[in-house]
């Protein structure tokens, strides 16, 4: 009898450290997977999704072609409409106090600009820009405009002209997509109010880039595109 109680004595104690063992794993691998839930819940891992965006918000460049096909074809067609009224003072711009006290005209200087030096008023004084659109680098900062990708005449015509002046501001001031691009004087005075149907860059090398960045916007803003602009968009695409 005591030999018994003696084998079953022996035989708990080395059973009950397997026991220990495997709860200690269990309670590990609870511990990682509720963990990984959690931060995949707040998106608090990094899974690779994409770049983050700077904080001046969406320089040129940055809308894949795959994303501006699928935008494109959530884009309504209708014909142009040229509502009567427009003024440019309608679109309130160059916000100022955006970053750092600065105008949103410099915070795009500072962004799309190499080795750029400002004054204590945020205006650059030294640096250079390369201007996507004739590939034409600038040093004077007299030399360079700020382009809105979809011109503010353009947005009236598409739709904005049915906004609120909080809205145009906002619209002429938008540094989280892709609307505003450092550019040649030159070239911004050339394209003027033009839709990609009427005016595109010299540079064929920018061609998707810009079909993709003016998709966006007009995406985002929820403005129409006409027949002809929407068949210009849609070639430019297939031969990216």
């Amino acid at each position: 009898m005591s030999k018994q109680s003696s084998f079953r004595g022996r035989g708990s104690g080395r059973r009950r450290p397997r026991s220990r063992a495997a709860a200690v794993l269990s309670a590990l691998v609870a511990f990682v997977v509720f963990t990984f839930l959690v931060t995949e819940q707040f998106d608090v891992l990094n899974l690779g999704d994409g770049p983050a965006e700077s904080a001046s918000g969406g320089a040129p460049g940055e809308v894949s072609v795959e994303q501006a096909r699928e935008q494109l074809e959530e884009l309504r067609i209708e014909d142009e409409d040229d509502p009567p009224g427009y003024d440019r003072a309608l679109f309130p711009h160059w916000d100022s106090g955006v970053e750092d006290n600065c105008t949103t005209r410099q915070v795009v200087l500072e962004r799309d600009g190499e080795d750029v030096e400002s004054d204590q008023n945020c205006q650059p004084v030294s640096g250079s820009w390369s201007s996507p659109y004739d590939d034409e680098v600038l040093t004077d900062v007299q030399d360079v405009d700020i382009d809105h990708m979809v011109a503010l005449k353009e947005a009236w015509r598409s739709g904005a002209h049915a906004w609120t002046t909080e809205e145009r501001q906002s619209f002429a001031n938008d540094l989280d997509t892709t609307q505003l691009w450092a550019v040649s004087a030159s070239s911004n005075r050339a394209k003027g109010d033009a839709d990609p149907a009427d005016w595109m860059p010299p540079s064929e090398a920018v061609h998707c880039d810009y079909a993709a960045s003016w998709i966006d916007v007009k995406h985002t803003w929820d403005l129409t595109v006409d027949p002809d602009e929407e068949q210009t968009l849609r070639e430019i695409l297939e031969g990216c």
